[in-house]
Parts: structure tokens; C-alpha cells; sequence
């Protein structure tokens, strides 16, 4: 399906990408404690509204 160069292409670049993300991260981890505090509650609030598209998908199908 895939070549030895294509794979060993997609390991070195996945190892380097998850480096740098990760370099990223934590160069901005402070920043983000700052400026993104109570997101979470983004995150919950956009959860719920997804169950409840669900939930109305469920409903009207029967």
C-alpha cells in the first residue's frame, strides 16, 4: 500500500510535528492560563447542545 519511503516519511514527520506541538504548548501554557480561563465551560455548554441536537434526531425518527 505504501512505500518504506512514504512511512518512514510519515514517522519522522508525525515524531516532529508532536515535538513542536508539544514545544508549543508548553512555551504557551502560562498565556493560557491567563487569557483562557472558565473555557471549559464552553466545552460543556457546547457538549450539551450536540446531546440535545442528538436527542431531538432520536425523537422525531420514531
Amino acid at each position: 500500500m505504501f512505500s518504506q519511503g512514504q512511512l518512514i516519511f510519515a514517522a519522522c514527520f508525525f515524531v516532529t510535528f508532536v515535538t513542536a506541538m508539544v514545544y508549543a504548548y508548553r512555551k504557551d501554557a502560562r498565556l493560557h492560563k491567563i487569557f483562557y480561563k472558565g473555557n471549559y465551560k464552553i466545552l460543556i455548554a457546547f457538549l450539551i447542545f450536540i446531546g440535545i441536537l442528538f436527542a431531538i434526531k432520536i425523537f422525531f425518527k420514531h
